[in-house]
């Protein structure tokens, strides 16, 4: 005779045969259902015309997708699959995520662009005028790039008096658009800089991408300072471009329109060494790697499955208390309104006012004919008064 197993232990058999044959998977399909939850982790479904499977992309790993996943996105998402014990349920556990070609790019870019101006983000009426003689200009852009060298030039050449504000940003990659958001704020903490120049160097659209992004353009809505968008070359174009005070077709040009023209200039430009800094990545890199493989390693990530299942429990459990406590109140509000106009339906005044009358002998109200003394005074009361017969 078979052994019989238990739930669990069934489960448990399972998950393991899933997560070890699966454990390195790459997966096209188009995203529905995205969420983003409070936690940070990433729960969403990738379908196609036949079928559609669950995924869930942990807080960490999800800062390093270079754009924000929308529903309708086709994708292409490398992981493993793993079992959710408590359901039953297996599931995608995405380690990376990149678009599925420069058409879903684009397409992502061109819905944006439609929702913001719809907004009003793009409107003239809202674009702040740019500072005709400043003293002190913020600049976001990457420490050390041919961009920001050459608006260090530009002003050095144009405008020598000027003070430059530099803020270090990443401007390509996992974690760009939050890291320009940051920056813009920085600088909008500073109550003396007159202007902020936004820039990188060109790139396809993929590079640009951190531009594109619907937290950078209200970012830069919000600045209480003025920006101007220096992003690519004459032909690119971003969201940060149209929603900007003024965009400039090159980070050269954008400091040229910040700076007044002048014939005597300064200059005072910071080079870093790039032997040093290549050294430092190429050593971190092969540091990443060891730790990469040491995570992978099944034994190593029972614990972190624990973990993951037991966040994943209470990401649900929330959603059920929030649940609940909106339809109890729903249900004692409709109880509530039912009661108000049980008492309302009661009102004396209002049954009175209908025509009604009361007829009172003595000092009670008389409810049958029988009750009734002819020989004795009684009095009506009507809506209005009271009148005594006698």
């Amino acid at each position: 005779m078979s052994k019989i197993l238990s739930v669990s232990e069934i489960t448990t058999a399972i998950k393991e045969i899933l997560e070890v044959s699966f454990e390195e998977i790459s997966v096209v399909g188009e995203i529905s259902n995205f969420k983003a939850h409070v936690s940070g982790h990433w729960y969403f479904t990738l379908k196609d015309s036949n079928a559609q499977i669950n995924c869930t992309m942990w807080r960490g790993l999800n800062s390093y997708v270079f754009f924000t996943p929308q529903d309708g996105m086709k994708v292409i998402v490398n992981g493993k699959i793993s079992v959710y014990p408590p359901r039953g349920s297996y599931q995608i556990d995405v380690r990376s995520m990149k678009p599925a070609g420069e058409g879903e790019l684009q397409a992502a870019f061109e819905r944006l662009k439609k929702k913001l101006a719809n907004e009003g983000l793009f409107d003239e009426q809202y674009k702040k005028p740019i500072p005709e003689y400043p003293q002190r200009i913020g600049i976001v852009s990457a420490i050390g790039s041919a961009a920001l060298k050459d608006m260090i030039s530009v002003a050095s050449r144009r405008y020598p008096l000027v003070e430059l504000v530099i803020s270090p940003s990443k401007v390509q990659g996992e974690g760009a658009a939050e890291d320009i958001v940051r920056n813009l704020k920085i600088l909008n903490q500073h109550k003396d800089i007159d202007v902020i120049i936004i820039a990188r160097g060109g790139g396809s659209l993929e590079d640009l991408w951190a531009f594109n992004e619907e937290i950078v353009a209200r970012a830069i809505f919000a600045s209480l300072i003025p920006v101007i968008s220096g992003v690519g070359h004459e032909i690119d174009f971003t969201i940060a471009d149209f929603v900007a005070d003024l965009r400039a077709a090159t980070p050269s040009a954008a400091m040229e329109l910040a700076t007044p023209d002048k014939d005597e200039i300064f200059a005072f430009i910071t080079d870093f060494s790039y032997t040093s800094a290549d050294e430092m990545f190429e050593k971190i890199s092969g540091n990443k790697q060891n730790i990469s493989h040491l995570i992978n390693s099944y034994g190593f990530r029972i614990p972190q499955s624990i973990i993951k299942n037991k966040s994943q429990f209470l990401d649900n459990l929330i959603y059920r208390i929030q649940n609940f406590i909106d339809n109890k109140l729903n249900l004692e509000t409709k109880r509530l309104e039912l009661l108000t106009k049980s008492i309302e339906s009661n009102d004396l005044n209002r049954i009175l006012m209908k025509g009604y009358t009361l007829v009172k002998q003595g000092s009670k109200f008389i409810r049958r004919a029988k009750q009734f003394h002819p020989s004795s005074a009684f009095s009506i009361k009507f809506y209005d008064k009271e009148v005594d017969i006698k």
